[in-house]
């Protein structure tokens, strides 16, 4: 195993940890870790961008095929202005919108409870965008606390 691709399995162990005690997690063949928080499917990579920068991205599916209406697509970009860990997007399918919430750090160094607070408050995030947008209270009650 080359020196990157062993730091990458390292911290990807360690986010795995971290979650774990939040979420039931699954190590994806390709090696990305996958869970659900609330109703939010969401995926951490890693990856080195450079010597001695490894990142690690997560991407959490905020909603999908929403209606494709002006006013949604707004709302969901001024409250993307509003937070602080992560970029959201919206993109337009044949059956509607979807609504993407990606936060990508560079994460070696981290320990594993620092790395578990800093994953739970970008899926906390996410998870109460999805109650707004969709009108629920979902977001609120599950970023309460530890869940399994």
């Amino acid at each position: 195993m080359t020196t990157e691709a062993a730091n990458i399995a390292s911290l990807l162990s360690k986010a795995r940890e971290a979650l774990e005690h939040y979420h039931d997690v699954r190590v994806d063949d390709d090696g990305a870790l996958t869970f659900r928080h609330a109703d939010v499917p969401c995926a951490v990579q890693a990856m080195q961008l450079a010597e001695g920068l490894i990142v690690l991205s997560l991407t959490c599916v905020v909603a999908w095929d929403l209606p494709d209406e002006p006013a949604l697509a707004v709302s969901a970009s001024e409250r993307a202005g509003q937070g602080l860990f992560g970029t959201l997007g919206v993109v337009h399918t044949d059956r509607g919108m979807d609504v993407t919430l990606r936060y990508a750090f560079p994460a070696d160094g981290l320990t594993a409870p620092a790395l578990g607070t800093l994953l739970m408050l970008v899926v906390s995030t996410a998870s109460q965008l999805r109650g707004e947008l969709l009108g629920t209270d979902s977001g609120r009650s599950a970023a309460s606390g530890p869940h399994k």
